[in-house]
């Protein structure tokens, strides 16, 4: 099928005109291709990651030395998905738009290397070339003071205790995290 630009229109979940190459502090969800289980279990409240899950964290904990002006806060490695505040520091200004892709050091660009990253060391893993790892885009939410900031990091903190119920609604992770 061609792609027909006055049919196939993708609506952008971002807050329109926000610069998020700017100093700032993100929550973002990443989900699995499908909400599939890929990286391990949830076991009496605690997520045991298995060697993709393991791959996932590696790589989330490597996105600061990919992104000098970057910091990593709270996060968590799911089954099927990964939580994570992402700290922009030291920005200097907007990059220019580019011709495609997100502007170089937004949180565009970072999600997009994270999550290729971790799909080329998965499909090595498991010998599977190409295949999908992650849903098209992510979820985030703009973190506007330090109220928010700690109720966030609570509920990265307590999500493997809530995966049960999670499980009764499985687009729980996605509600109220888009800006």
């Amino acid at each position: 099928m061609r792609h027909d630009p006055n049919k196939h229109h993708r609506r952008s979940i971002r807050l329109k005109g926000f610069d998020y190459a700017q100093e700032n502090a993100y929550f973002v969800t990443i989900c699995t291709q499908n909400q599939a289980c890929l990286f391990g279990e949830i076991v009496n409240e605690q997520m045991y990651l298995n060697d993709a899950g393991q791959l996932a964290q590696m790589v989330w904990k490597a996105i600061p030395d990919h992104f000098p002006h970057v910091e990593t806060d709270a996060w968590v490695v799911m089954p099927n998905h990964v939580h994570g505040i992402i700290i922009i520091v030291g920005a200097t200004h907007a990059s220019p738009p580019r011709q495609s892709g997100p502007p170089k050091g937004s949180l565009g660009a970072i999600v997009g290397s994270y999550k290729s990253a971790v799909s080329r060391q998965i499909n090595q893993l498991h010998r599977t070339p190409g295949t999908l790892v992650w849903q098209r885009n992510y979820y985030e939410h703009i973190i506007r003071n330090d109220t928010a900031l700690n109720r966030l990091r609570q509920y990265i903190t307590d999500n493997p205790a809530r995966w049960e119920e999670d499980q009764e609604n499985p687009i729980h992770h996605s509600k109220g995290h888009t800006s």
